[in-house]
């Protein structure tokens, strides 16, 4: 199972279908026509670290696991998908179920790709699919706030949530997306029932030709950018046809093949790494001959609540947990010689996990 979910949204033709490609071993239809995807492909792609390999020579293990991320090709969407136009209801109903959005903007000129509205336009591409997902959850938010005012005039209950359900509708109304609501603890603690879409964070990927690389940055990427900027969201330039030609090659090909255009790392890796820190998530490590594996955790979990990542039983009989650094690891050359060293701390069931750290649970059976 994926430590983390993100849907793969966008008008047709902006290049969905060809990132997906590029994300994942699932091959999804990229075609010059909308609706060419229909049902959702899923991919579950490795979050390449190059610390679990450290770590591996050290402990001589059997093997490596990263952690995951399942990344979601969804129908392409119209004006009128909150409506059912087009495939919009299975298209919604698929953004439900994921835990991030990553929005692909068309950012490229290309006249033998035909852009749904017939010209390029970036904030109207954004603005078309906000505007669909607002409707749909203004139309949830009527239909849960009909139920709540009749069960209040029935039992006297459910105020607290009447009131919440009227200001999210007045800020819907406003077509604003839920995220940018401001709302109390008590309100959190109320929202967390209602399956509204446009609570959920947006990563921006901003689709690019090969032309601009490697800065991928053109004048309607800053258009974007500036956009993200008023929601209080990221943007991560693509290139999403050459992300397709990087799968192609040999992984340990790769990395002198995108030191050849001038980058760093590829854009799967970026809008990974975005993607976590989008959604405050962390990975602890273990490691030993077995294997050396990532676990996808919540920033600010605790110690015993991370022992359950791994196995229910460990978290129920969890006694302490032994944790090193990354850095004290590599260092002083594994865990033994880091216990010698003094660098080996015995930490209780409420330490607050950190990215990186090397844990090894004690707990009885």
């Amino acid at each position: 199972m994926a430590g983390l979910s993100c849907g793969i949204v966008g008008l047709p033709n902006v290049g969905k279908s060809t990132l997906f490609n590029a994300l994942t071993s699932n091959r999804a239809p990229a075609s010059n026509y909308p609706f060419c995807t229909i049902d959702p492909n899923i991919g579950v792609v490795e979050v390449l670290d190059p610390r679990l390999e450290v770590l591996a020579k050290i402990s001589k293990s059997g093997r490596i696991i990263y952690a995951l991320t399942e990344f979601v090709d969804i129908a392409g969407l119209v004006e009128g998908a909150s409506k059912g136009e087009g495939l919009g209801n299975a298209f919604l109903s698929h953004i439900r179920e994921t835990d991030a959005i990553i929005h692909v903007v068309r950012c490229f000129e290309d006249p033998d790709v035909i852009h749904v509205k017939g010209r390029i336009n970036p904030i109207q591409d954004i603005e078309i699919i906000n505007l669909e997902l607002i409707l749909s959850d203004l139309a949830t938010c009527e239909s849960a706030l009909g139920k709540v005012e009749k069960l209040a005039k029935l039992k006297h209950e459910g105020l607290a949530q009447v009131e919440l359900l009227k200001k999210v509708r007045a800020h819907l109304d406003k077509t604003w997306p839920l995220r940018t609501l401001e709302l109390t603890a008590e309100e959190e603690e109320l929202f967390k029932g209602y399956p509204f879409l446009t609570r959920k964070k947006v990563l921006y990927a901003a689709n690019v030709a090969e032309e601009f690389l490697p800065n991928m940055e053109n004048e309607y990427v800053a258009q974007v950018r500036v956009w993200a900027e008023k929601e209080g969201n990221s943007v991560i330039p693509i290139c999403a046809k050459l992300e397709e030609e990087i799968a192609q090659i040999k992984p340990e090909e790769r990395k002198e093949f995108l030191q050849s255009l001038g980058l760093e790392e590829s854009g799967l890796q970026r809008l990974i790494k975005a993607s976590f820190k989008m959604l405050g998530l962390i990975t602890f490590l273990t490691t030993g001959e077995l294997e050396t594996r990532a676990w996808t955790i919540r920033r600010g979990m605790n110690a015993q609540a991370a022992a359950g990542k791994i196995h229910s039983d460990i978290e129920h009989g969890f006694i302490r947990a032994e944790v090193v650094t990354y850095d004290d690891f590599v260092h002083l050359g594994g865990r033994v010689h880091a216990r010698e060293a003094g660098r080996a701390r015995s930490e209780g069931r409420d330490y607050i996990v950190h990215d990186g750290d090397i844990i090894l649970f004690y707990h009885s059976s």
